[in-house]
C-alpha cells in the first residue's frame, strides 16, 4: 500500500468519525439542531406515583384526585343500584326520596331525630343517615331503598371515611370530637378530642395522609393527621365571626376551599404548608362546594342570596352567577351522575333545587319536608367514598 493511498483511507475515517460524532448509546433518539450538530431528544418527563396513606387505591392521576369521577363511570358495585336523590329533613326526622327522571317525591323513610347528611360508605354499598340529635345512624340499602336497624352513634353531626377504608370518622359537633370508628360496625376505635367548636366538614389531601376539617362555631380550621388519628396543627381564620362550612381540596391537591357562609366567600388555603389563607368572595351566606364532572370548575353555593357561583379552577376566578328565579336556599347536594345536573338542598324553604350544569336554568323545584339539608345524589360515579354527600375517588 503506497503513502497516498495510505492518507486517503485516513481521511476517509476521520470523515467517518466525525458523521458518527462521538456515538450515541444504544437506542437514545437525536434529532439535528439549527447548527447542523445532533443533540438528544429529552426523555418525556413522567409524574411520579404519588406514595398514598398505607392501604389507600392508587391515585389514577397526580394532577387530579378527582380522575374516577367522570360522568357515568359507575363502579361495578353501584351500576345497577336505581338512581335516586335522598333528601334527609332535619327538621321533619324522615328522609324523602326522590326520582330524578320524573322530579318527583316517590317515598318517605322516616329516620331518628334531626338528620343532617345521607352519608355513602367507603364500600358504596350503604347509605348512612346522620341522626344528629337521635345519637344513631340509619343505614339504607341503596339497591332496595329500604332503611335497617339503627346503629347507636353519638352526635353524628357528619360522617367521613379515611382513603383506606380503614376507619368511619364522625365529626362529633357538639361532643368536640372526632371519633374513629370500625366503618361497618362503627364501634368506637378512637377518640381525639378537640379544642374548636363545632367540628363540621372535611376532605382529605392528595395522599390521603392528612384531611383539613372545619369548625363553624369557633371559626376555626383543624389538620389531621390520618394515620396518627391525631390534630397536628390549628388556626383562627383572619376574619371575625367566621363560620366555615364545606371543605374541597382542589383537582392538583395543591390547595383546599372552605366555604364561609358569614366571611360571604371561600378560603383558599395551602394544605401542606397550612399558613394564613385568602379569602374570596363568591355571595352571601357562601356554603357547599362541588366540583364538575371534568374536574374544571366548582359549583358554590350562596344560601343567603339564592344562587350558585361557579369557579374555574384552571383561571383562579369564578366565571359565572347563576340566579334561582324565585329566590331560596341552596345549601348542600352533588352532582348527578352524568354531570348535567346540580341537586341542592333548600334548607330553609322546605324545598329542592334541581339545575342545569352548562346553562345555570333551574329546571325543578320540588317539595319536601322541613329542614332538608346534605342531600346525597346516588350512585355516582368513583371507586371508593369519603363521605359527606358523596366525595368520591
Amino acid at each position: 500500500m503506497n503513502h497516498t493511498y495510505r492518507t486517503l483511507l485516513a481521511g476517509l475515517a476521520l470523515l467517518a468519525l466525525a458523521a458518527c460524532g462521538t456515538g450515541s448509546p444504544k437506542g437514545e433518539d437525536r434529532t439535528a439542531t439549527p447548527g447542523g450538530t445532533q443533540a438528544a431528544v429529552p426523555a418525556p418527563v413522567k409524574d411520579e406515583p404519588v406514595k398514598g396513606l398505607s392501604g389507600m387505591p392508587p391515585v389514577l392521576d397526580p394532577k387530579d384526585v378527582y380522575a374516577a369521577d367522570r360522568p357515568n363511570r359507575l363502579s361495578p358495585v353501584v351500576k345497577d343500584f336505581p338512581s335516586r336523590v335522598y333528601v334527609p329533613n332535619s327538621e321533619s326526622d324522615t328522609v324523602s326520596v326522590i326520582d330524578p327522571k320524573t322530579y318527583e317525591v316517590i317515598e318517605t323513610i322516616p329516620v331518628g331525630r334531626q338528620p343532617q347528611h345521607v352519608v355513602p360508605s367507603w364500600d358504596l354499598k350503604t347509605l348512612w343517615v346522620n341522626n344528629n340529635r337521635g345519637h344513631t345512624l340509619t343505614p339504607i340499602d341503596p339497591r332496595t331503598g329500604k332503611a335497617g336497624e339503627e346503629v347507636e352513634v353519638h352526635d353524628p353531626y357528619n360522617l367521613y371515611f379515611t382513603p383506606n377504608g380503614k376507619y368511619a370518622v364522625v365529626m362529633a359537633s357538639l361532643d368536640r370530637e372526632l371519633v374513629f370508628r370500625d366503618p361497618h360496625t362503627m364501634k368506637r376505635i378512637r377518640t381525639e378530642p378537640v379544642t374548636c367548636y363545632g367540628v363540621n366538614h372535611a376532605d382529605f389531601s392528595l395522599d390521603g395522609r392528612y384531611f383539613i376539617v372545619s369548625c363553624e362555631f369557633s371559626g376555626e380550621l383543624l389538620k389531621v393527621d390520618t394515620e396518627r388519628m391525631k390534630v397536628v396543627a390549628q388556626q383562627k381564620l383572619p376574619f371575625d365571626g367566621a363560620m366555615p362550612q364545606d371543605v374541597k381540596v382542589s383537582p392538583d391537591g395543591k390547595r383546599f376551599y372552605i366555604a364561609d357562609m358569614m366571611a360571604d366567600g371561600m378560603w383558599v388555603l395551602d394544605g401542606d404548608k397550612f399558613d394564613t389563607p385568602k379569602l374570596l368572595p363568591t355571595g352571601k351566606g357562601t356554603h357547599g362546594l362541588y366540583v364538575s364532572r371534568d374536574s374544571r370548575e366548582m359549583y358554590v353555593s350562596n344560601r343567603g342570596e339564592g344562587t350558585v357561583s361557579v369557579f374555574d379552577f384552571t383561571r383562579n376566578r369564578l366565571t359565572r352567577k347563576w340566579h334561582l328565579p324565585e329566590g331560596g336556599s341552596p345549601d348542600m347536594g352533588g352532582v348527578s351522575a352524568d354531570g348535567k345536573v346540580l341537586w341542592l338542598s333548600g334548607r330553609y324553604d322546605s324545598e329542592v333545587y334541581a339545575i342545569d350544569t352548562r346553562t345555570g336554568a333551574e329546571l325543578a323545584r320540588i317539595e319536601v319536608s322541613e329542614g332538608p339539608h346534605g342531600l346525597a345524589v346516588y350512585p355516582q360515579p368513583g371507586r371508593y367514598s369519603l363521605g359527606h354527600t358523596g366525595i368520591f375517588r
